[in-house]
């Protein structure tokens, strides 16, 4: 396998900026074929932002977005709805249709396919609601009735319905009790696994960070400050890295704070 073969998504000199506010500021990352890379930072620091750009809902002002090698940032709006095939979209709240069943959730993507009939859908969607450890009964519930980790793997059962070549998970376990969050991060690990998908994942949950990752990358004020894996994530000496993993309130990173004066 080439080089070039083996970079599935190739993000460089990515910039954007609202009203004249500069909010990327050149990001490069690379992410391989079949590799899980995550995202950490601090609030605003790019993370979502740069993933739509990846996916064309927010259009950058320069830099490429390479796609199998192939520039897509300036993509025809015809060609977008297959672009969309290549992606299944973990959203951070899951972002599940209230007034549809979970099957119908999960299969929704799969329902607007050619020939494509309720049967086949809804079997679909029980063996990926099987795939994250849930049973076939949930499938005719409504998302009212699902606690908030059943809801996290309705959501990421709905993402890698169709098995995407690429998965972007935002904020995987946000939200969850401790317990929940391993279950959601070893289905993630799992399946990713099985089904040979390329990730890129946003967190803010560092053990979830650990668990799923091959590769970090450190965003911070629009820029990547800092990659590599995880054990070098640990003891990195990268003021940025440093700060963040051991979540010290001093260091480079500085966090706007208002007070109330009485």
């Amino acid at each position: 396998m080439t080089e070039r073969a083996t970079k599935k998504i190739v993000v460089k000199d990515l910039r954007k900026s609202f009203d004249g506010v500069p909010v990327l500021n050149g990001i490069n990352l690379e992410v391989k074929t079949g590799e899980i890379l995550t995202l950490i930072g601090p609030s605003g620091s790019g993370k979502t932002l740069t993933l739509k750009c990846i996916l064309g809902l927010v259009k950058p002002d320069s830099g490429s977005i390479l796609l199998d090698g192939e520039d897509v940032k300036d993509m025809p709006e015809r060609d977008r709805m297959e672009f969309f095939r290549n992606f299944g979209i973990l959203f951070q709240r899951s972002g599940l249709f209230d007034g549809l069943r979970v099957w119908e959730n999960i299969g929704f993507r799969l329902s607007q396919q050619p020939g494509m009939r309720k049967r086949q859908v809804k079997a679909m969607a029980i063996e990926k609601l099987r795939s994250v450890g849930l049973s076939a009964d949930v499938a005719d519930l409504y998302p009212a009735e699902l606690s908030g980790g059943m809801q996290k793997r309705v959501g990421f059962a709905r993402a890698i319905a169709g098995d995407p070549p690429i998965l972007f998970l935002d904020e995987p376990t946000a939200g969850l009790d401790p317990i929940m969050s391993n279950v959601i991060n070893d289905q993630i690990f799992n399946n990713v696994r099985e089904l040979g998908s390329t990730v890129m994942a946003i967190t803010s949950n560092l053990l979830t960070a650990r668990i799923i990752s091959d590769r970090i990358a450190m965003l911070h004020e629009g820029r990547v400050v800092w990659t590599g894996d995880v054990q070098e994530a640990v003891r990195s000496e990268n003021p940025y890295v440093s700060q963040f993993w051991n979540k010290r309130k001093d260091g480079p990173i500085q966090m706007s704070v208002s007070t109330i004066s009485a």
